[in-house]
């Protein structure tokens, strides 16, 4: 059995390189869905958190995404 604590907890930190970087935040359970959606603009920083509710990020456009597992560039 998974504990609350073990799925909460993992940041995640997204800089959009160009102006219209797309956020999109899927749900977890037996049917992925969109449930959340955030746009930033060159250089701007967003800090995500995974959830009991958040099980994937998905990125649309170039941004740097930092993570504790390293750092990876979207266009690259």
């Amino acid at each position: 059995m998974v504990e609350k604590l073990d799925i909460v907890g993992d940041y995640v930190v997204v800089k959009a390189l160009e102006n219209g970087v797309t956020l999109i935040g899927l749900t977890r359970g037996g049917v992925t869905k969109f449930h959340h959606t955030e746009k930033l603009d060159k250089g701007e920083v967003m800090i995500a958190q995974f959830t009991e509710h958040t099980s994937a990020i998905k990125i649309r456009g170039r941004a740097e995404v930092m993570t504790k597992h390293g750092k990876i560039r979207t266009d690259e």
